[in-house]
């Protein structure tokens, strides 16, 4: 849904709202506004139309139109409704936008594997929103759909989807630092996907069916730039052609300079309620599974996150050992990112020295110097605080990895409460199952190294210098590496003879 909402705000790109007055040549207007952005052969062809409707204008997308400028052999079939929506210009220079959710249809085109099919069915799919031009965005949206269901297939292969009632809420808001801050939500129900794969070459035949009570997807952004990429839409509308396009690299360089850093800061999130994954081997699921996702824009000092939870994961039990079962987790949350990410000076670098006239516009040699400077500063690794946790017991991990002079430096903390209590079912199980027994004297041995914290729990803080030396709460495991003669050299600031080799005299330098 949020995607139809991104269409609609592309073709209400940057048109001012032309006061209250709703005439012909408002509309006239408008189609000049949108052709900076989709060309004036979108309206010359058909594609896209704009006329007077009541107090609104009417947008309508001809998709029928953009098929018939496809090539003929790609698309066997095509048929897509009209897609229209309502803008209405408001006294405070925004506009009101109200429409369709997006049409029913369906296509068929050849690929490589033979011919490709999809449909789609929307059922009751509105939404209605206020579009600021001067922002480049929606400053309020919502939109809602009762149900959907798409199919799509190929020779080897079929999909059946389904989602019952879903809602969309978003706004935006102009941000402190320039660009747009924005928020958005939604929600989808009674998600349900039917995957079937046969594929005789291989002897794959693999039906899974994907089910959850609720889907919702979050999404947050600081400072993005929204106008300025819009005007590289336009640009690249009005530099089509590729000799206007090498003329004209001056003004793409100025423009995403002018863009930059894209975003302040971007972060998403997906999350499934009563989560179910049925295939051969058994039955996955989960009662909350989530992702998130979040990045800085192309800064000095930027960052990037993953996260993963899973509340009540549930996994085949046939196809684990019995005395497993107590042990697994009852949640899940697993963090891992980037820090000390510089891509600002690489970025700019690499804009300042492309040459659309040269095969490949950078050349060699500066890709060798953007490699090495991005090399000569590598991020850090950071693991942020991550549990895997049942009913008796937690292990907690947290810690980075940095790379000075290129070679890994790792500093982490490993803590667990409850810690004897695995070691306790690992020997009550070994008494009946030999393969637990295999697990005791390991688990026995990491014990030993672990310091008892003062709440009880037990913690190994983990050091690996970039010598390659290996430290447990202060304990060598292992020394560093021996020099070798590669780095002996350096150290020595000497140099190999010409034509000798590894092997060749090491000259001191005069």
């Amino acid at each position: 849904m949020r995607y139809i909402l991104t269409i609609v705000s592309v073709l209400a790109l940057g048109a001012p709202a032309f006061g209250q007055t709703v005439d012909s040549q408002g509309a006239s207007r408008l189609t000049e506004a949108l052709s900076r952005y989709v060309t004036a052969d979108a309206f010359g062809k058909g594609v896209l139309a704009v006329a007077v409707d009541g107090d609104a204008y009417r947008i309508t997308v001809d998709f029928t139109a953009l098929a018939a400028l496809l090539p003929k052999q790609d698309l066997a079939k095509f048929e897509i409704g009209a897609y229209s929506f309502k803008v209405k210009p408001r006294g405070d220079g925004k506009w009101d936008v109200a429409g369709d959710l997006i049409p029913n249809g369906s296509f068929e085109a050849n690929g490589p594997d033979g011919l490709q099919k999809m449909q789609w069915t929307v059922v009751d799919g509105k939404f209605e929103g206020v579009y600021d031009p001067e922002l480049a965005a929606f400053v309020s949206g919502s939109g809602s759909q009762t149900g959907l269901t798409m199919r799509s297939s190929d020779p080897k292969s079929q999909m059946d989807a389904s989602i019952g009632a879903g809602t969309l809420t978003m706004e935006g808001t102009k941000s402190a630092t320039g660009g747009v801050d924005f928020t958005s939500k939604q929600t989808m129900s009674d998600f349900l996907e039917s995957i079937k794969v046969d594929d005789p070459e291989t002897g794959i035949n693999l039906p899974v069916t994907i089910r959850a009570r609720e889907v919702s997807l979050d999404a947050t952004g600081k400072g993005v730039r929204t106008k300025p990429f819009l005007d590289l839409i336009a640009f690249g509308v009005a530099n089509g052609e590729e000799t206007r396009l090498k003329a004209n690299q001056a003004e793409l360089k100025s423009l995403l300079r002018a863009a930059l850093p894209f975003w302040d800061r971007i972060d998403g999130s997906y999350r499934f309620s009563d989560f179910a994954a049925e295939s051969q081997v058994g039955s996955f699921g989960a009662k909350e599974f989530g992702i998130t996702v979040g990045m800085d824009g192309i800064g000095k000092d930027g960052t990037l996150n993953y996260t993963f939870n899973v509340t009540g994961p549930k996994l085949p039990e046939q196809l684990l050992p019995a005395w497993s079962v107590p042990l697994l987790p009852t949640d899940i949350s697993l963090s891992i990112g980037g820090a000390n990410i510089d891509l600002d000076a690489v970025a700019r670098k690499a804009i300042e020295a492309f040459d659309l006239n040269q095969d490949p516009p950078i050349s060699a040699k500066v890709g060798a110097e953007l490699s090495a400077q991005m090399m000569a500063n590598l991020p850090k690794v950071v693991i942020s605080r991550s549990i895997v946790r049942n009913k008796d017991s937690e292990i907690g991990v947290e810690g980075e990895v940095t790379f000075p002079d290129g070679k890994p430096e790792v500093n982490m903390t490993i803590d667990a409460a409850g810690y004897d209590k695995i070691v306790e079912a690992l020997q009550a199980a070994a008494a009946t199952d030999p393969q637990a027994g295999q697990y005791l004297p390991a688990m026995l041995a990491v014990k030993g190294f672990a310091k008892t914290l003062p709440d009880g729990r037990v913690q190994w803080a983990i050091n690996r210098a970039a010598d390659g030396s290996v430290r447990v709460n202060g304990v060598m495991l292992k020394p560093a590496d021996p020099p070798t003669p590669e780095a002996d050299e350096l150290q020595d600031g000497g140099v190999s003879e010409p034509g000798q080799g590894d092997g060749g005299a090491i000259l001191a330098p005069q």
